[in-house]
């Protein structure tokens, strides 16, 4: 009985940690998201820093926390490679003290890469979405798979643009879920 006791308490300590770490994921900065003007100059290198990654893309998601010189990494990203980039890009910007890499490398997994590429032509493939989202460096609308499921991150500057990417990606075969993140432009 008290194995079971045990048991059950480990397994509610272990949720909710989880629970408060995707709490802190969503106070997170993101460095696709232009902060105000008056930001400090450490944020805004470090977002600029992040976006330069030569391998940073539409299927990775990257943000950040900073609490004075210690700024923490957060995020998901397809290539191990970016996870270790984006560490060492961040350690070198002046004022960081110190750097806790919590970005998360996505499962390898052909199913989860096809739907990448389906969910990719299909919001960008959208005659509205393209001509607006895709022809920038940097595509503001982020396309995270993990396991079938799917999340979109990133900005927009309508609701509009919002529910057309949710309904473009959701139409997609072989997604489980669709999680729309996505934020409307000034709110």
């Amino acid at each position: 009985m008290k194995r079971i006791g045990y048991a059950l308490l480990g397994a509610v300590l272990l949720l909710n940690s989880a629970l408060a770490a995707k709490d802190d994921d969503k106070k997170h900065l993101d460095p696709y998201v232009h902060g105000p003007q008056d930001e400090a100059k450490m944020i805004r290198e470090i977002r600029h820093q992040l976006v330069m990654l030569p391998y940073y893309s539409v299927f990775d998601d990257l943000g950040f926390n900073v609490s004075g010189g210690a700024v923490t990494l957060v995020g998901q990203v397809v290539r191990p490679v970016l996870k270790d980039d984006a560490a060492a890009v961040v350690k070198k910007v002046e004022g960081v003290t110190s750097v806790v890499n919590n970005i998360e490398v996505l499962p390898l997994s052909s199913n989860d890469d096809r739907i990448r590429r389906d969910v990719y032509r299909a919001v960008y493939g959208d005659p509205v979405l393209s001509t607006r989202y895709g022809f920038q460096a940097l595509p503001s609308i982020h396309i995270i798979v993990k396991n079938g499921n799917l999340r979109l991150e990133g900005v927009v500057a309508n609701e509009m643009d919002r529910s057309v990417a949710f309904i473009r990606a959701n139409a997609v075969p072989g997604v489980f879920h669709v999680d729309n993140q996505l934020l409307i432009e000034g709110k």
